[in-house]
């Protein structure tokens, strides 16, 4: 190869590696490397909420709002409402019709989505749970109760040592009572020794 030709092979492979150079050239050829690094900085972006989403959010509200407005205006008072919520909670007595009603439940929705909601369910969620416990505790009496007019001084004195304090010949004269009267379908004394559980239970403090 003469010293002509060694010359423009050497400018050609410049040339080549030159343009090899250009195109490896971050976000211009390497569209791999583009692709991975646009894929992330799109999966940062905080995605906007679904028509869906934005419906569920809508009847949570409302919902929270008609729980709300059931509740007593003392314990309404500790949640830190602002002035337009309370001046639509003020004007709910006045609402008579259904559907007025409801319109009035979506504006104080509305309210309710400007206003920080974790006190408000903070107490719906402790009233509820007080509810539950209330109802355990009736379903509770009203099985002692059954068991000691079924069973007898059994149950009786399965009752005495859950709650030692109560009185023996009190419970024993009330549970004979209410035998005889649920054998002729009277509620009186059934009644009673319901009431006498409730305060032998509530005294234990369980």
């Amino acid at each position: 190869m003469s010293l002509l030709q060694r010359a423009g092979a050497g400018v050609a492979r410049t040339v080549v590696d030159g343009l090899a150079g250009i195109v490896s050239v971050p976000g211009i050829g390497d569209n791999r490397r583009m692709t991975y690094e646009d894929s992330d900085f799109i999966d940062d972006a905080p995605a906007e909420p679904s028509k869906s989403a934005r419906k569920r959010e809508r009847l949570a509200l409302q919902d929270l709002a008609e729980e709300m407005l059931g509740l007593p205006r003392a314990e309404l008072e500790g949640l830190g409402l602002g002035a337009d919520t309370w001046v639509a909670i003020d004007e709910t007595a006045r609402i008579k019709d259904r559907r007025a009603m409801r319109r009035h439940i979506k504006r104080v929705a509305n309210c309710l989505a400007r206003e920080n909601t974790e006190p408000l369910q903070t107490l719906l969620d402790a009233r509820a749970e007080k509810t539950l416990q209330a109802a355990a505790r009736h379903h509770q009496l009203e099985r002692w109760r059954a068991r000691l007019i079924d069973e007898g001084d059994a149950a009786l004195t399965e009752f005495l040592d859950a709650y030692p304090d109560a009185d023996r010949q009190q419970l024993r004269n009330l549970v004979r009572a209410a035998q005889r009267d649920a054998a002729r379908d009277r509620p009186d004394a059934p009644r009673k020794l319901f009431r006498l559980l409730r305060e032998v239970v509530d005294a234990a403090g369980h």
